[in-house]
Parts: structure tokens; C-alpha cells; sequence
């Protein structure tokens, strides 16, 4: 047996001493009220140049300088970052989500609890992910109280939460077997318009609504009772984000003044275009992380590192099982759809329309993993042909704009210091969002280790 000489390892030992104390003190600096992060690139979310060796100051929990290394001054007893090498983005933002169904290998409503919840929004927190936007599958007091509560930074390591509430959906559509369980049913425009006022009252800023025929398995919210929902929500001052993919359906809901799309709709003319130039102000989140990952899912084989660090093994192996697809012909269907829903951003993107970025993640068909789901959606964006800078001002920017978080999306002054600290540059390469150093919420580094500890022991 070979032994080590004390020498040695005493030198090994002090050195692993010293590597934590600089560790601490990097933490202890960067949690100061007042902190200089400095020597990173930085990506500020505007969709501008990024500025190289950058420099930013963050106040109480606010970006109040941000420029070049040397021209932003901080403060006498300033803590100190250095960042050189790395990549800052501003933090992600999920404009459409569903979450507290899943858990490990179950899904549905006995899993929506105050713990399940908080758990999936640290995890989207560990993703980078600031902020998340649940769509129509809240029920009960508990949502309101999580939004209040994280919106006001009660959880320090978990993502701001906002919710629509519960969604208007057609009987057919609500299934105890469904996330739509949650959905509250409507047959007729006053009944709607009801609702509408209900949700106002809870101080949503979006309603959710479903027109879906569900491949004729389901009849189709009416359009009276939609245009109903649409009106009353904007004499509230609510938007109305929509569940609807068919075109026809997608064309008549711009004509009734809808604002959202919550999914891509599955093929684009010239016609739904026309529409959409009409309507500057309706936006369009992308969604495509479920029908692409029916045709592509490397991320899978070999498993990402992310996932294996907050997905458990037996999640993981089903989803292996299922996807990519290996029936000749589903995998043709699927990548006809993916084609087409690709070729359709591209070409909405392309003709100026507001694209956010959403990942339907939580939902309970196929295991889609919380947080990781957005760093699928961003390559899924770029190789649809648009391009890495003006994807992360949709993951960012404009998906903060879409739900009315004005203090999140860029890394500018007044801004909450929500970032992401990158080992590699996204602009090169989009899956480099992956390749996560650290992130901040608040200006507060959240313990990335400690999440990450927590679910793998």
C-alpha cells in the first residue's frame, strides 16, 4: 500500500482550507447590501451588443449601475465579485407552466400541496429560471398565498410565482384524470363573464381559456362564451391567454381581441399573419418543448448533468422509454408537426410577432421536467431557425413584458438583480445556457448546492 506523505497531505489539506474560506467569502461578498460584479460579458437581455468585461452594481437587491470595468465606481465597503470569464444573463422567465401535479413517478391533484409547490419552484430557481407563470390549473387559497409570499421574496431560493387561478374550459374538457380538473366550467357568456369577475377580484393578471377540440373528442368552447371571457377580462384589465392550435380557431380568437396564445398554433399562412400584424399586441409563447422531444431528445442519452442532479432515476428511465419515439410511422407524424410548428415561429418571429417563451412544464403528459424544460426550449427556438440573441430576449425581456414583470428581464438599472452566471457564452452555442456557474435572485445567490443535496439524498 502506498501512503502519503504527511507533508503532502497537510499541503492538500490547507489548500482545500483555503479554497473554501475564498468560497465564503465570494458567497459573503456577493450577498452584501451593496456588491461590484465585474469582468463578466454580459448579455443584458435588451437584445443590445453585450458588453464585454462588464461591470455591475447591485444595491439592496437592484441592479443601480451596469457598464464597462472601471466605469462603474462602487461605494466604500462595496463586496467585490470577480466574474472574469464568465457569462451573465438576465434570469429566465416561464410564461407558461403548470405545476405542483408532478412528483416523482405520480401525477395529479393530491400532489398539489405547499411543499410540492415550493420544491418545483426551486427547482426552476436551480434552472435559472426567476420567474414562472401557471396557467389555469391553480385551485384553492394556496396559490394566491405562494404568489404573495414569493413575490415578496419570502422564499429566497425559489422563483417568483404568479398564477391565472382556475381556467374557464368547456365541460368536456374537465377530466378528473387531467390538470383541467381545476378548470371551472362554463356553458354560457354571463355565466363567463361571472368567473371573469371572480378571478379579477383574486388579483390575476391573466385568464386562462381552452378552445380545443381535443381531435374531436371534446366540443369546443363556443365562441359567444369565449368573446364573453375576452370582453370582461379587459374591462378588468386582465389578458386573456388562450389554449387554441388549430388555425381556424387561432384566427377567429385575433379577430375577437385574445392576447395570448399559450401554445403554437400548428401551421402558419398568409392569412394567420396578416391577422397577427393587425393585432401588434398579441403574443405568442412557444411551447415546443413536448411535440419536438417526440423526434428529439439527446438530452436524454446520454443524460444531461442537470437533470441527473434533480431528477430522480426512475423518472428518468420512463421518459427514456417513451421518447424519442421508435414507431416508424408516429415519429413521421411527429417530425411533420415539428416541422411545421418550427417553420411557423420562424416565420411569426420573422414578421415582428411578440414571441415569449413558455414550456407547458409541470404538465403531466411526459414528464416534463421542472426548470429544465426551458433550456430545451431555448435550442428548440434556434433550430428553428431564430436566432440565439433574439431567443434569449424572448426567455427573458419580452416573456417578462408578457406576464407584467416589469422589474425582471434585463440587467439594467432599477431592475431586481435577477441573473444567471454562465461557464460558457449562450450566443455561441444556446445550450451553453446550460452550463450554469451561479444564480441570483434579488441580488441573493441561491444555495445551488444545497437544492441540489436535497434531492439527491
Amino acid at each position: 500500500m502506498t501512503h502519503r506523505r504527511p507533508s503532502l497531505h497537510l499541503a492538500l489539506l490547507a489548500g482545500l482550507l483555503l479554497t473554501t474560506l475564498r468560497a465564503d467569502s465570494l458567497s459573503t461578498q456577493a450577498d452584501a447590501a451593496v456588491t461590484l460584479y465585474e469582468g463578466a460579458r454580459l448579455i443584458a437581455g435588451d437584445g443590445g451588443v453585450p458588453i464585454e468585461d462588464s461591470a455591475f452594481l447591485v444595491e439592496n437587491a437592484r441592479f443601480t449601475r451596469v457598464g464597462r470595468r472601471g466605469a462603474v465606481q462602487p461605494p466604500p465597503g462595496a463586496g467585490r465579485v470577480d466574474l472574469t470569464g464568465k457569462t451573465v444573463i438576465p434570469g429566465l422567465v416561464d410564461a407558461h407552466s403548470h405545476i405542483g401535479y408532478m412528483k416523482d413517478l405520480t401525477s395529479g391533484a393530491m400532489n398539489y400541496t405547499r411543499d410540492n409547490i415550493l420544491d418545483h419552484l426551486r427547482r426552476f430557481a436551480y434552472f435559472g429560471v426567476v420567474a414562472s407563470q401557471a396557467m389555469g390549473s391553480d385551485f384553492g387559497e394556496l396559490p394566491f398565498e405562494l404568489r404573495a409570499e414569493t413575490m415578496a421574496g419570502k422564499h429566497p431560493d425559489a422563483a417568483r410565482f404568479l398564477t391565472a387561478g382556475r381556467g374557464l374550459a368547456p365541460l368536456e374538457e374537465i377530466n378528473a384524470d387531467n390538470m383541467r380538473q381545476a378548470a371551472n366550467p362554463v356553458t354560457t357568456p354571463d355565466g363567463a363573464r361571472g368567473l371573469v369577475r371572480e378571478l379579477a377580484a383574486r388579483k390575476v393578471r391573466i385568464v386562462k381559456t381552452w378552445v380545443d377540440g381535443r381531435n374531436g373528442t371534446v366540443r369546443k368552447l363556443e365562441p359567444a362564451i369565449y368573446r364573453a371571457i375576452i370582453d370582461e377580462a379587459h374591462k378588468h384589465g386582465l389578458r386573456v391567454a388562450v389554449h387554441a392550435t388549430d388555425p381556424a380557431d387561432a384566427k377567429e380568437l385575433l379577430r375577437s381581441g385574445v392576447d395570448i396564445f399559450a401554445h403554437m398554433i400548428s401551421e402558419v399562412d398568409d392569412e394567420l399573419v396578416a391577422l397577427f400584424k393587425a393585432h401588434p399586441e398579441v403574443a405568442v409563447l412557444s411551447a415546443l418543448c413536448g411535440p419536438h422531444r417526440a423526434v428529439y431528445a439527446p438530452w436524454l442519452d446520454p443524460v444531461n448533468p442537470l437533470i441527473l442532479e434533480t431528477v430522480r432515476s426512475e423518472q428518468i428511465k420512463r421518459l427514456q422509454s417513451r421518447f424519442p419515439l421508435r414507431d416508424s410511422e408516429e415519429r413521421a407524424r411527429a417530425q411533420r408537426a415539428w416541422d411545421s410548428l418550427a417553420a411557423g415561429i420562424k416565420r411569426l418571429s420573422d414578421a415582428g410577432v411578440v414571441i415569449g417563451t413558455g414550456t407547458d412544464g409541470g404538465g403531466q403528459q411526459g414528464d416534463q421536467f421542472i426548470g429544465w424544460t426551458m433550456h430545451a426550449e431555448l435550442e428548440n427556438l434556434v433550430m428553428a431557425g431564430i436566432p440565439p440573441a433574439k431567443v434569449l430576449v424572448a426567455a427573458t425581456k419580452t416573456s417578462a413584458a408578457i406576464l407584467g414583470l416589469d422589474d425582471l428581464g434585463t440587467v439594467a438599472p432599477g431592475k431586481s438583480a435577477d441573473f444567471v452566471v454562465l461557464d460558457a457564452n449562450p450566443l455561441d452555442d444556446i445550450t451553453n445556457t446550460r452550463r450554469i456557474s451561479s444564480v441570483y435572485l434579488r441580488g441573493r445567490s441561491v444555495d445551488r448546492a444545497g437544492l441540489r443535496n436535497s434531492w439527491t439524498h
